[in-house]
């Protein structure tokens, strides 16, 4: 899979806490994206079988709010996005330098 800037940004929103469920306006203040971009990403990593989603089980007229989307990495999502972040990082690394932050 291709990931691309917003991706990285959602897979790293994600995997701060791989196990929890995250509705698309959660994800979209967590990464900075518009939902023209989020909703995408999300489909494909749905269809790589890296995230799965289901709808809340709420009665929309008593909640007074539509029923939320929530989305969850899979166990395979999480292995494969904590390596697909790794080879991101290491790509973008400026060689010759320590992975550390030294002191001013």
């Amino acid at each position: 899979m291709r990931i691309t800037v917003p991706t990285a940004r959602t897979l790293a929103a994600l995997l701060a806490d791989p196990g929890a469920d995250r509705y698309g306006l959660e994800l979209m203040q967590a990464t900075g994206l518009a939902s023209g971009s989020l909703y995408p990403i999300m489909h494909r990593l749905q269809a790589a079988g890296w995230v799965e989603a289901r709808w809340e089980e709420i009665d929309p007229a008593a909640q007074g709010r539509p029923a939320r989307r929530f989305y969850r990495l899979t166990a395979q999502g999480v292995t494969e996005a904590r390596q697909a972040l790794a080879a991101l990082h290491a790509q973008t690394a400026v060689p010759g330098t320590s992975p550390q932050v030294k002191p001013a």
